[in-house]
């Protein structure tokens, strides 16, 4: 027990080492390239390697990770990161709209690598059927990592302030580099990989549960990212006249408060397990419970309510609601994943979620542009709601080991 915990300990230290890193790089990029001179659009163009290598590096991490254990992918993962921020130090000449990409797809990798690394672990590592236990350990997982990535937010603009732009890249290379070294000392070899070598075609699952969860992550994910990527900061600063520096914290404060919910999500559901097993139950629940807030806040913006107020405790709401459906999704992943192909099912799954922030986000911009704040809230309600009628079909968790109760 005391080692599975300490290796726990030592995957979420890298975990949040590197997602440090991930939310300062953001942020460097941001707003270091607005003041070169880049158009809003060009910025977000430097996001959409980012993205999108992030859907193929979960469809292939998964099965690489059942290959060659998931330590090691983690430490991929961690090594493609440190070359991401180092591309970045060369003299601005060099940064071209293609090149900055290029370092923002290895990012991409780098990140979805880390982060299917080691959630994955987490199942491999929650060892004796103890659902209790991986519930409690996945969200701690999950939610200190948006919590630090909304840190990392902060390490990014004060890095870039007091020690300029690449100063603060190699700092942070440095930092990740280290990181990179303990864990790769500490953690034993081939955690989560498979007896047998999988074919490539074994990552898309065969266990329909697997399957319809991941649609209805496409269409959570989709709703957060339909609204709050593009369309709530723009908003927030041509029409509610907030500087660009308010922006920033509000949505950084936002996601660190976001991440201590999903940690302290089994807290939460604690009664609710006590009286019912969790699973898709559960998610069904939380799911049309997140619908009516982008409904609400829509409805009340069309009524002429105060729009900072309505927005702001709306994303509250929102925040809380949208935290804990996550932290279940998190779970129901490990709990309905066979132990020797945990790696591929969180993969695919991880695929699934980076294919509706990309949706989301091309849709946030479109939207926004189309129909205004209001129109991405009501795209953002049509796809919680589809992700709730998917949920209708994911079975129970029961509380014996890797039983899985039909409905």
């Amino acid at each position: 027990m005391e080692k599975n915990l300490r290796n726990y300990l030592v995957v979420t230290g890298g975990y949040w080492a590197f997602t440090i890193t991930d939310g300062a790089i953001r942020m460097l990029v941001v707003l270091y390239f607005h003041s070169l001179g880049y158009s809003p659009f060009e910025v977000a163009v430097l996001f959409l390697f980012y993205e999108f290598f992030g859907i193929v590096t979960n469809l292939v991490g998964g099965w690489l990770g059942a290959r060659i254990g998931l330590n090691l992918t983690m430490h991929i993962g961690m090594g493609l990161q440190v070359i991401a921020l180092t591309m970045l130090t060369v003299p601005d000449a060099w940064l071209s709209v293609p090149y900055v990409m290029a370092a923002q797809a290895l990012s991409g990798i780098a990140k979805d690598l880390n982060k299917m690394s080691a959630k994955a672990s987490v199942k491999t590592l929650a060892v004796g059927g103890d659902e209790s236990k991986l519930f409690k350990w996945v969200a701690i997982l999950t939610g200190s990592k948006n919590a630090l990535k909304g840190a990392g937010f902060f390490v990014g603009a004060a890095l870039l302030q007091f020690i300029g732009f690449r100063g603060a890249l190699w700092v942070l290379a440095g930092m990740l580099l280290v990181a990179l070294i303990v864990t790769a000392i500490l953690l034993p070899t081939g955690v989560g990989k498979m007896k047998s070598k999988p074919k490539f075609t074994q990552v898309f699952s065969n266990k329909p549960e697997i399957n319809w969860l991941a649609a209805a992550r496409f269409f959570l994910f989709g709703s957060r990212d339909t609204w709050f990527v593009v369309g709530l900061p723009v908003f927030l600063y041509s029409v509610l006249g907030w500087s660009f520096t308010q922006v920033g914290a509000f949505l950084a404060f936002w996601v660190i408060g976001y991440g201590f919910v999903q940690a302290s999500a089994p807290r939460l559901l604690q009664r609710k397990r006590q009286h019912d097993e969790l699973g898709g139950s559960t998610a069904r629940h939380w799911t049309f419970l997140l619908a009516l807030l982008p409904a609400g806040i829509a409805l009340a913006l069309f009524q002429g309510w105060d729009p900072a107020l309505v927005l702001i405790s709306g994303l509250v709401l929102f925040g809380i609601v949208f935290a804990i459906n996550s932290a279940v999704h998190s779970y129901l992943i490990l709990a309905y994943s066979d132990f020797d192909k945990v790696s591929m099912n969180v993969g695919f799954y991880y695929m699934a979620n980076a294919g509706g922030r990309l949706t989301g986000t091309v849709l946030s911009g479109w939207a926004y542009q189309t129909y205004g704040l209001e129109g991405c809230l009501w795209w953002s309600t049509a796809f919680v709601l589809t992700a709730g009628l998917l949920s209708f079909r994911l079975p129970e968790v029961s509380s014996e080991p890797t039983k899985i109760v039909k409905v």
